[in-house]
């Protein structure tokens, strides 16, 4: 039942996708409009009638509410900031999220986090710490019931106690690990430390992260070093849910169906074609509890359409490559400072760098300022290979590259400069 469940709603036909969403569409705008306040008041400041919303385009119409407006209003109009769509009575549990956010939940008959956990192998006869926090925070909760939905044993070990974490994987052969990668490598190198080979005395067989970014580098050493099968979600905190998670493939994360998901330009709220660097924009479909519409994440993605060879048919992000406030758009591409610092990480005769964006005669001027470890390299050559390198990876060429004397660029700065002044 649960094979059919995970398996054959995935691999439906697009277009059907694409049919039964545009229908819960309009259901969720309707929900939240006819009995959220603040949703209806969104809707009548922008002039649309749910009925007005005909696709996913129109959403465009609609403002993007963010973490921020989302705070103010719950201060404003305490405590659910007139987003509740149910009686309050009707309330199953609150979560509790920094801001602080107060967020509703009415427990439905299905955990969407089953549909992550179940694409990442979790199976009846699994054993799986879930290692995040079951206080106030929605993450240990909801991960819990997503586990037990694929038919696996939770172990809710909860944050922290090291030491006792790895007594209870031992003791209980754990095959699975729910939380962030960061946690899971000091789990590895603590049991090193006590002596253990990971590989050979540890069950691990699987692990599923969210909540931080998985680098590449650290995904090689759980799988080539330790012999764990790794796996991502997408996870939004003030949504409650898995917004988007990775198949077997590994090759981005495929968006849940029960949401609307738009990659946007964070300035204009505009939607944006797949490849292009954009926030993540999310709107609930089946959240019969919380009225939130276009809900702006603040990090930043872009989408794949073309079909995954796992047979699962919806569109997939990218990966997430950062926050929006820490991008910049130059010549209608956008800088993002993560990114750019891998780039520069990558030659070793760097030792500061800065990044400087101009307008000079009706174009973005894209400048670097370096600073050098040793005045006597080969200047050009690395002038050549960065200017190479650096829009492979952010698809922006430079304009310039300046040498500066060591001391110049401050040692606490701004990896990104914009001085472009717009009249």
């Amino acid at each position: 039942m649960r094979e059919k469940f995970f398996d054959e709603q995935e691999r439906i036909a697009p277009e059907e996708r694409q049919r039964r969403q545009l229908q819960s569409l309009q259901e969720a705008l309707k929900r939240a409009y006819d009995n959220a306040p603040s949703t209806k008041e969104l809707f009548d400041r922008a002039g649309v009638k749910p009925s007005d919303i005909r696709t996913v385009k129109d959403l465009e119409k609609l403002p993007i509410t963010r973490k921020g407006d989302l705070i103010e209003l719950q201060r404003s109009n305490p405590p659910y900031g007139g987003f509740l769509t149910i009686p309050s009575e009707e309330v199953d549990r609150v979560f509790i999220t920094p801001g602080p956010i107060y967020g509703p939940h009415h427990t439905e008959g299905i955990s969407w986090f089953g549909k992550s956990f179940y694409a990442a192998g979790f199976r009846k006869g699994d054993i799986v710490i879930n290692t995040p926090t079951y206080h106030m925070s929605p993450a240990g909760i909801l991960f819990h019931e997503g586990i037990r939905a694929c038919g696996a044993t939770v172990v809710p070990t909860g944050v922290g106690n090291t030491d006792a974490q790895i007594r209870t994987m031992l003791d209980l052969k754990v095959t699975g690990y729910a939380g962030m990668p960061s946690f899971l490598m000091t789990i590895i190198r603590r049991a090193e430390e006590m002596g253990y080979d990971f590989r050979r005395d540890f069950s691990l067989k699987r692990a599923w992260f969210t909540g931080e970014m998985l680098p590449s580098s650290l995904r090689k050493t759980f799988e080539e070093d330790y012999g764990i099968s790794t796996f991502q979600c997408y996870a939004v905190t003030d949504l409650g849910g898995c917004v988007a998670y990775e198949c077997s493939e590994k090759s981005g994360m495929h968006f849940m169906d029960e949401y609307i998901i738009e990659i946007v330009d964070p300035h204009t709220g505009k939607q944006l074609p797949p490849g292009e660097v954009g926030e993540i924009v999310a709107t609930p479909l089946h959240n019969d509890t919380w009225g939130l519409i276009r809900y702006g994440t603040g990090d930043l993605s872009s989408y794949l359409t073309e079909p995954c060879p796992c047979g699962r048919t919806s569109w997939r992000l990218s990966g997430i490559v950062g926050r929006a406030a820490d991008a910049v758009k130059v010549r209608g591409m956008f800088i993002i400072a993560k990114q750019a610092e891998g780039v520069f990480s990558e030659f070793d005769q760097i030792s500061r760098y800065q990044i400087i964006i101009g307008h000079k005669q009706q174009r973005d001027e894209l400048v670097f300022k370096i600073e050098l470890k040793d005045e006597s390299i080969d200047k050009k050559n690395l002038s050549d290979s960065l200017a190479e390198r650096f829009p492979q990876v952010c698809r922006v060429r430079p304009d310039r590259i300046e040498f500066v004397p060591q001391g110049t660029i401050p040692e606490e700065r701004q990896t990104i400069v914009d001085e472009r002044k717009w009249k």
